[in-house]
């Protein structure tokens, strides 16, 4: 599995401001939409039910948010990069700045967890962290996230 096969271009957005944890999932229900024409009130849903069951900003200003959702056939993935950094209930306490959701089938199984794996290694390098944090466009942030598995595999 690569970064690409789960997150398409129009699927990575930066935001200038974000005012709670509530609102970032409402943008991330609205991106699935865009993108991929998934119904965005289902996504957020499952997005706070997830989140409830504990938080899932991972540290270092990194959030995984992930659900599960009906009615879809693949795991995608969603990225925003938060100008302003939002607080998250981090395991670490810091701010998130950096959110890198997944949505997967009901009955994904391993690939959901392929998935969160792929995803965590590649947000686990400052360098990458670094550039992702220093680009604004959505264009640079997914070659960005796209190339570092490329460079990696090479």
């Amino acid at each position: 599995m690569q970064i690409g096969t789960i997150l398409q271009p129009n699927a990575v957005k930066s935001i200038s401001s974000c005012t709670s944890k509530k609102r970032l999932f409402h943008d991330l229900g609205e991106l699935a939409e865009a993108s991929h024409g998934l119904k965005s009130t289902t996504v957020i849903e499952a997005l706070l039910e997830r989140e409830g069951l504990g938080p899932t900003g991972v540290g270092q200003g990194i959030a995984l948010p992930h659900a599960r959702i009906a009615n879809i056939d693949q795991v995608i993935g969603l990225f925003l990069r938060l100008e302003k950094p939002l607080n998250f209930d981090a395991v670490d306490r810091q701010p998130v700045d950096l959110v890198f959701a997944l949505i997967a089938p009901e009955h994904a199984g391993v690939d959901h967890l392929k998935a969160l794996a792929l995803v965590s290694r590649t947000l686990r390098d400052p360098a990458t962290c670094a550039k992702l944090r220093a680009n604004s466009d959505p264009s640079t942030l997914h070659t960005i996230l796209t190339e570092v598995q490329a460079s990696q595999a090479a």
